[in-house]
């Protein structure tokens, strides 16, 4: 008598945190599975309970947050659903967060400083991660915090792509607006068949964030400038650049950013800055109140669910950026 081989088939299974429901569902669409019906409440004293409906022995799963405000509260809500699903016995956790919190403290600028985008890896990794997706991270070393595969993605593609298709190449140049970006920009010409210029900042140490311009490396007279970055937080860095841009004989300045953080003065800053168009992704959610005429706003979803039937079907996330990035 021979015995019965039990067949198991791999079952992909979304899940999302409360940060940006919108989103997760634009994925699972796309993805053409529907998000996994969670229980998530608050108790009166801020604690977080988590618990999935339905089954989640043996599935793939992708568990979906980003890290918006209250940064702190999305984070922990992620954790916790993590640790629902290992001790439930998924067979694999994948954590999927559009904008990854904390990842500007990525080393140590002066002593006793925390690399707190380290920490945040490690506590994923305990937690019961087995793979991290990110989309443009802070900085590339980031990948090697946490301790299994990592999926960078990079908005380049996206955003590019409606930039080529509203603006003349041969007028632009892009503009990195400081030394740690040159490398991005420097893709970013590639696809774009356009020079670069380089805004030289300084930091004031003694005025918090606030930044100062100081020069404007690279011929941008009488050319549409195209500021790159991975963020917009408070919005001090872009606007500075984009005054620095125009006192440099720049005919118009537009910026593209990944991640619309948008804190505190930005919504005012951008709109009384010498920026014509914000070009954002919708890794973050967005309220009415910091919506804007200026603003446009990308969908990331297509790439997030691609990259996500990538892992599933054991493909290769790389070739969804070869030539792009």
């Amino acid at each position: 008598m021979t015995g019965m081989k039990r067949t198991t088939e791999k079952n992909l299974m979304l899940f999302s945190g409360r940060a940006h429901c919108e989103l997760a569902a634009e994925v699972a669409e796309l993805l053409g599975t529907g998000l996994v019906a969670t229980s998530a409440r608050d108790f009166a004293n801020g604690e977080i309970y988590v618990r999935f409906t339905e089954s989640v022995r043996g599935c793939d799963a992708f568990v979906m947050q980003s890290h918006s405000e209250p940064i702190n509260q999305w984070i922990m809500e992620q954790l916790i659903m993590v640790d629902a699903l290992k001790r439930a016995s998924a067979k694999r956790i994948t954590v999927v967060t559009p904008f990854y919190g904390y990842a500007r403290q990525d080393k140590k600028h002066k002593g006793r400083e925390p690399i707190s985008a380290r920490l945040i890896a490690d506590l994923f990794r305990t937690a019961g991660a087995d793979r991290m997706m990110a989309v443009d991270l802070h900085s590339g070393q980031i990948q090697g915090f946490f301790d299994g595969p990592v999926d960078h993605l990079f908005a380049l593609p996206v955003l590019a792509e409606y930039v080529t298709r509203k603006y003349d190449g041969e007028q632009m140049t892009v503009v990195s607006p400081d030394a740690g970006r040159v490398r991005v920009a420097d893709q970013w010409t590639d696809r774009l068949g356009c020079p670069l210029a380089i805004i030289h900042k300084r930091r004031d140490p003694n005025v918090g964030n606030q930044v100062s311009v100081q020069e404007v490396i690279g011929d941008v007279r009488g050319r549409v400038c195209l500021l790159i970055d991975d963020m917009i937080d408070t919005a001090g860095t872009i606007t500075k650049a984009a005054e620095a841009l125009t006192v440099a004989g720049a005919a118009g300045v537009v910026c593209a950013v990944t991640h619309a953080v948008l804190s505190g003065p930005a919504v005012d800053r951008l709109k009384n800055s010498e920026i014509a168009e914000v070009i954002v992704t919708n890794t973050l959610p967005l309220s009415d109140e910091r919506r804007f005429d200026k603003l446009t706003e990308l969908s990331i979803a297509p790439l997030i669910s691609r990259a996500i039937r990538e892992v599933f079907e054991d493909g290769s996330v790389t070739s969804l950026f070869d030539g792009n990035a």
